[in-house]
């Protein structure tokens, strides 16, 4: 049986997006309890971890302000977390200049403010995943534990839970097209 027991703290917008597939990146900078004090791509397959914590509406692009009150309105009770899609990171790109993470405008949902205030964070610069993301076979909802609290990215879940059965929100060819695209944009971020 396929499982996976880590996962990845985003904008509870954010996932829905993903979830959607109106968003097959992510855009990584990370929080203040990192290891070492930046990101790094721990893990390449990853259950999305929604936060309710700093997102706000101007984080958003305006079109997106609908995902966020959606995720709200769908938000676990206090105490839950609530686990319903799983990732995988099909290509890493490490974006040194602010143009080019400019460049993914229109591929993601947050506003370029938000873009420019993760890639300033601490010294210039962001990763960008590029992930299939996959609906689980099933919801999880599981204590949302002092373990996982802080500004980190990534938490290890309290027990690994079943992919098997999951289906990609986009199709293979949709997908690929996405890759094609990222690798146009950003053929010297690799």
């Amino acid at each position: 049986m396929n499982t996976l027991q880590h996962a990845l703290k985003e904008w509870a917008a954010i996932c829905r997006a993903l979830a959607e597939g109106r968003q097959t990146l992510l855009l990584r900078k990370g929080g203040i309890a990192e290891s070492g004090g930046e990101f790094a791509v721990e893990h390449r397959r990853f259950w999305l971890f929604p936060t309710y914590v700093h997102q706000q509406k101007a984080g958003l692009v305006p079109e997106a302000a609908l995902l966020l009150e959606q995720a709200e309105a769908d938000r676990p009770p206090s105490g839950t977390v609530r686990l319903t899609h799983f990732a995988e990171a099909a290509n890493i790109y490490h974006v040194r200049e602010l143009a080019d993470a400019e460049k993914l405008a229109g591929m993601h949902c947050w506003s370029p403010q938000t873009v420019q205030s993760r890639f300033e964070y601490r010294r210039p610069g962001l990763f960008v995943l590029a992930v299939r993301v996959y609906r689980a076979p099933q919801v999880f909802d599981l204590p949302d534990t002092e373990e996982y609290a802080g500004c980190r990215s990534w938490v290890e879940l309290d027990r690994a839970l079943p992919t098997e059965g999951a289906t990609p929100v986009l199709e293979e060819q949709a997908f690929a097209e996405v890759l094609r695209k990222l690798d146009c944009l950003l053929p010297s971020c690799k």
